[in-house]
Formats: C-alpha cells, sequence, structure tokens
C-alpha cells in the first residue's frame, strides 16, 4: 500500500513530543494523563482494536491511562459525546470529520485503523441478488436512513446507475431486527457487520452478495479504500494535548502492528469473552469471520492514499455535502508517523 504524509498544523511539534517517550513505558501510573475514549459500538468486531490496546496493556505501556466506553443503542452517540466534550475522544467512523466541517467544528484523525468498513450486504436466500443493479424495484436495510450504511447504500446504487427512485431504502437496525427484516421478506438485502454476519449465515437465513469488510472488497465496489475506523477528536483538543494524543497512538499503532502479526485466534482470546461468545456467535465463529476479515484492518495507522477522496465521494453522492471541503484539516498522519518510528517502523 503506497502512503504519503501530508504536512499539517501539528508537524514539527508532534516529532518533539515523540522524542520525548522513549522511556514511557517505565513512567509511574501518577504520571500517566487519562484520556477518555467513547467507542461507537465497543463490541463490534470493526471496533476491536480499542478495547484489544487495553486488554494487551498497551495503554499503560506507553503511559496513558485510558477510559473506554461504548455508546448505547439510543444513547448519545461517540461523535457526540467528543464533540460536546463528555469525553476526549471518540473511536468512530473517518467521515464524521467531514460532517464537522461542514458544520462549522473542528474535528480532526488523528490515527486510522482500518480501509474498510468491515461491512457485508447479506441478501436472503433465494433472493439470487449479485450486485446492487439487482436492487432495482425492490427494499433493501440500512441501519437508519442517513446513517452510514446508508450512505454506502445509496453509493454503491448510483455507481450501478440506480438513484433512490428506482429502489426502497428501510432502516431495519441491527442484529436480530435486521435478520427479522431478511426472514420476513421486508427487505431482499441489509447491510450489516459482525457478529450479525455470522448469525445470518449460521441460520439460513441469507448469504456475503457484496463484500466491504475487505481491501479487494471495497476496491471492487466503492472504486477505493474507505477509511473508517479510527480516533476521531476536537482539534483544539488535540492542540492542547498533544503528549497525550501522541501516546494514545502510540498504543494503538503498536495494537495494529500486533494485530498484523497474530492470527484471529490469537487476537479472540485477548478480547472480553462476551465480546466472542453471545447470544449471536460462537468463539468458534467469531474467529472464522474475524479470520475472514482481518484485512479491513490496517498495520501501522497510516490514512490510505485516496481514502479521504472515496469517502467525501460517497458524502456527496449522499447529498451530505454542502460546500467546499478541505480533506488535509480532517486528518493528519503525523502522530501516527512518529509512532511507527517509535516502534522501529518505517513508512
Amino acid at each position: 500500500m503506497n502512503k504519503k504524509t501530508l504536512a499539517s498544523p501539528l508537524a514539527g511539534v508532534i516529532a518533539l513530543a515523540a522524542a520525548g517517550l522513549g522511556g514511557i513505558g517505565s513512567a509511574a501510573a501518577d504520571d500517566m494523563p487519562t484520556v477518555k475514549i467513547m467507542v461507537g459500538g465497543i463490541d463490534k468486531q470493526i471496533y476491536l482494536p480499542y478495547q484489544l490496546a487495553q486488554n494487551l496493556g498497551f495503554y499503560k505501556k506507553y503511559g496513558v491511562n485510558v477510559e473506554l466506553s461504548t455508546e448505547q443503542e439510543g444513547g448519545v452517540g461517540a461523535e457526540d459525546a467528543m464533540i460536546s466534550g463528555q469525553v476526549d475522544m471518540a473511536g468512530a467512523w473517518y467521515n464524521h470529520t467531514i460532517d464537522f466541517q461542514l458544520h462549522g467544528k473542528k474535528v480532526i484523525d488523528v490515527v486510522q485503523l482500518s480501509g474498510a468498513p468491515g461491512e457485508r450486504e447479506m441478501c436472503a436466500n433465494g433472493t439470487d441478488i449479485k450486485s446492487p443493479a439487482d436492487w432495482k424495484g425492490k427494499s433493501v436495510g440500512v441501519t437508519d436512513i442517513g446513517s452510514g450504511t446508508d450512505d454506502l447504500t445509496r453509493y454503491m446504487a448510483a455507481r450501478y446507475n440506480l438513484t433512490t427512485k428506482d429502489f426502497n431504502r428501510i432502516s431495519v437496525g441491527a442484529g436480530q431486527t435486521l435478520i427479522a427484516g431478511l426472514q420476513h421478506g421486508k427487505i431482499v438485502c441489509g447491510m450489516t457487520t459482525q457478529p450479525t454476519v455470522n448469525a445470518i449465515e449460521k441460520l439460513g437465513v441469507g448469504y456475503s452478495a457484496i463484500d466491504l469488510a475487505s481491501a479487494d472488497g471495497v476496491q471492487k465496489w466503492l472504486g477505493g479504500f474507505w477509511p473508517t475506523a479510527s480516533i476521531i477528536a476536537r482539534a483544539d483538543w488535540v492542540d492542547a494535548h498533544k503528549d497525550a494524543t501522541q501516546r494514545v497512538v502510540n498504543a494503538l499503532v503498536a495494537t495494529m502492528h500486533w494485530i498484523h502479526d497474530h492470527s484471529a485466534a490469537d487476537i479472540a482470546d485477548n478480547l472480553p469473552k462476551d465480546f466472542v461468545e453471545n447470544p449471536l456467535t460462537s468463539k468458534a465463529e467469531y474467529v472464522k469471520a474475524l479470520d475472514q476479515d482481518k484485512g479491513q484492518f490496517l498495520p501501522d495507522g497510516i490514512m490510505p492514499d485516496n481514502g479521504p477522496k472515496t469517502v467525501l465521494d460517497v458524502e456527496t453522492q449522499a447529498g451530505k455535502v454542502s460546500g467546499p471541503v478541505d480533506l488535509a484539516a480532517t486528518y493528519t498522519n503525523d502522530f501516527a508517523t512518529a509512532a511507527n518510528k517509535l516502534e522501529g517502523f518505517s513508512n
């Protein structure tokens, strides 16, 4: 994967911060800054790096006390909790940085964990749907109208010359409600992630028609990397807490290298039991699914080339872009670059 580091206002300062981090592995607990991070569904497989970093002891190793929380169904979203100051950072999709910029708020992505949404278009058995072109005249499920899955659905349809007048989008949520939509013929397809994908296949309800959970899949269906799971924070908070931000990124970059070098079974062994064994999935099924979709995770925390442009294209197609967007202001590779150098990796 060819990558480049864009210049940002944080360049230079971060290098100075990173230079003093060599000994933070032995930092005393009372010297550690505390950073609160809310994740948009911490038990979802697409968001596993945040908790894995905690369980591997990497936050403490790199000198930061991270307090993790997760957004609740019907509660405040992780990105909204971050922008309002309830938490310092959000484990959320990169596209929120564009949305916030369009609303006059400066939010920046400081480390990129995945290059694919981790989603799959699950279609009901017997429908024989092979591409978005087959949605014409049918009803397709999304998490909510206006959600990320809705944006992706509309974008893929447009790539196959379908407008929103050619098919119906229905809000079916996730998990059991999405499964019920497929079972009862309310929708022919629905976009979802693991472990719901596993449950659909195990129940014999449907099959994976469109793969947005791997690098090859997003290249085929979206036309390029579509960066999702990341750490986003208010730019003013990052500017005032460069050292703490660098420590968080160091821990997560180390985690991404660990994921790259270990098996799906090793990863599952280091996650909470209820993440990998629950009513939707057994541990064996979780490991099988993770082994299949592990390629969504980036090995080094660096934003993929052209990833932001692909996301902007999806947002534009979804009608969410009402003016010019400065993509260079939505993310920085500076912290991840410094973290890779600290770990002895080059990129």
